[in-house]
């Protein structure tokens, strides 16, 4: 096994603190709505962000193609100025399918799958879930070398920390304790990777058309 480059070992250690803070959210809160949980994602993003060189805006403005002004809460800034942000947008309606076994035994979870299929249109959240009619051009929306949907996919991956101690005193983290927020989630970040992958390409043609005009 490779070892892991910097940025990957940050964004594990990140990932392992921000589970743990969830952890305890839930056990204080009894909760798992995602307006409880908002405040630690709040958190992963900014520090996540700022080993990227990303800016988190606490509120970012941003005017449509269409020229509509809208406004953002939770938002990483890059060199472009282009937002990633997720709290006010409007959930993207796809369709979800479930599929429970009726073979599984009481009380116990499905495994999660947590991957996507942007050709299909389709993310598979575990055995019994998936949700379809994603519009591939949400996957266009990068963070690094990967899609803003499959970083949040990542995020919320079952992964056993190798520090032992990490391991025996933070390893509780269920993904079935976070489905339901988590594809609220998904339902934003969906509808923000779309709204600026079409600010993107907006920019894109007007600086082709200032190209030609020159």
């Amino acid at each position: 096994m490779q070892p892991l480059g910097e940025g990957e070992r940050v964004s594990r250690q990140l990932i392992t603190e921000y589970r743990s803070e969830l952890d305890r959210i839930h056990a204080a809160s009894g909760s798992k709505r995602e307006s409880v949980v908002r405040e630690a994602f709040k958190d992963l993003l900014k520090r996540w962000g700022k080993s990227r060189d990303l800016i988190f805006l606490a509120e970012h403005e941003y005017i449509t193609p269409t020229g509509d002004r809208r406004y953002i809460d939770g938002a990483l800034v890059h060199s472009i100025r282009v937002p990633f942000g997720y709290e006010k947008a409007k959930p993207f309606k796809f369709t979800r399918i479930d599929m429970p076994n009726p073979k599984r035994a009481k009380g116990s979870h499905p495994k999660p799958k947590l991957k996507s299929e942007p050709d299909k249109g389709l993310i598979v959240v575990d055995e019994d879930t998936q949700l379809t009619g994603i519009p591939r051009e949400a996957w266009d929306y990068r963070l690094g070398n990967r899609s803003a949907i499959d970083w949040v996919l990542d995020q919320h991956k079952e992964k056993t920390p190798r520090d032992p101690t990490v391991r025996a005193k933070f390893n509780s983290y269920r993904f079935a304790d976070y489905k339901e927020s988590m594809i609220a989630l998904l339902a934003r970040v969906i509808t923000v990777s779309l709204e600026t992958v079409k600010i993107t390409e907006a920019m894109r043609a007007l600086e082709r058309r200032s190209k030609e005009v020159a």
